[in-house]
C-alpha cells in the first residue's frame, strides 16, 4: 500500500471495521487549512508503517454518514480502529511525533 486510502461511506465497513491491521481514518474536508496542514504528516505515517498499519482519508463533506455515526464535530479528527472498534483518536493538528507516538500504541 503505502499511502492513504479514499474511503467512502460505501467502503468504510470493508476497508476499516473488518481490516486485520489497525487502521487510522483522517475525517477532514478540502476547505479546512489545518486538514491540509497534517495531510503530508499522514501520507508519511502510511509510508512508515505500512504493513502493519492501514491509513485512509475520508471527505466528511462527501461522506457524512460515516461522520455523523462517529460524532465527527471538528476536523481533523483522526480516529485509530483496531478490531472495527475506535481505540484512540488525535483532534486537530498536532506534532507529527504524537501520532507516531500513538499509532506505535496501537500497532503494539
Amino acid at each position: 500500500m503505502g499511502k492513504p486510502i479514499v474511503l467512502t461511506d460505501q467502503n468504510f465497513k470493508s476497508e476499516v471495521l473488518e481490516s486485520k491491521v489497525p487502521v487510522l481514518v483522517d475525517f477532514w474536508a478540502e476547505w479546512c487549512g489545518p486538514c491540509k496542514q497534517i495531510a503530508p504528516i499522514v501520507e508519511e505515517l502510511a509510508l512508515t508503517f505500512d504493513g502493519k498499519l492501514k491509513v485512509g482519508k475520508l471527505d466528511v463533506d462527501s461522506n457524512n454518514q460515516t461522520a455523523i455515526t462517529y460524532m465527527i464535530r471538528s476536523i481533523p479528527s483522526l480516529l485509530f480502529f483496531k478490531n472495527g472498534k475506535v481505540v484512540d483518536q488525535v483532534v486537530g493538528a498536532v506534532p507529527k511525533q504524537q501520532f507516531v507516538n500513538k499509532v506505535e500504541a496501537v500497532i503494539d
